[in-house]
Order: C-alpha cells, then structure tokens, then sequence
C-alpha cells in the first residue's frame, strides 16, 4: 500500500471534549488535555514516522492553537487513531 499523511489532532485523544465537539475515541480510550508532544511520542513509540506543527489548529476550534502530529504511514485514519489512544494511555500511565 502507498503511504499517506494523516493528521492528528489533540482534541481527539482529549476525554473534557465531547465527540460532537472533535474527540475521535470513546471516552475509555481517552486522556484528559493531551498535547502535540504527547501523542509525537506515542506515534513515535509505534515505529511510524511523523511531525509536530505546533501553530496549527483544529478546524472546528480554531481559536485554540493546540498544534497537530503529521504522521506518515499505510494504516487508515481509525486504525492509527485507536493504536495512538492505546500508547497515550500506557504513556500517561494508565490500563
């Protein structure tokens, strides 16, 4: 398969923010507040490529610059997302 960028956001690890709101994964999954250099880890911790463009924004909450992880690889989006959320939490100390 041919690689592909996918882009991720803080906001979809972050378990204060509601799905309607960004988050991607179930509230079990998440972490509170997580940030750009937490989740450039946990991809980093995954083996895959990837980098930090900390201006950057999520459309939806524009008035926040959290930043975003650029990552390179052939897994889809909801895969990597749920493969990240797991390293977060181990990262973060938790399950």
């Amino acid at each position: 398969m041919k690689e592909k960028s996918i882009i991720l956001y803080p906001v979809y690890f972050n378990s204060k923010c509601p799905r309607s709101k960004g988050r991607r994964v179930s509230k079990s999954r998440a972490v509170k507040n997580p940030t750009v250099d937490e989740i450039y880890k946990a991809v980093r911790a995954l083996g895959l490529n990837c980098t930090i463009e900390k201006d950057k924004h999520h459309p939806a909450r524009w008035f926040e610059r959290e930043g975003r992880v650029v990552v390179s690889t052939t897994l889809k989006k909801t895969q990597l997302i749920k493969e990240v959320a797991k390293k977060l939490q181990s990262i973060r100390g938790g399950k």
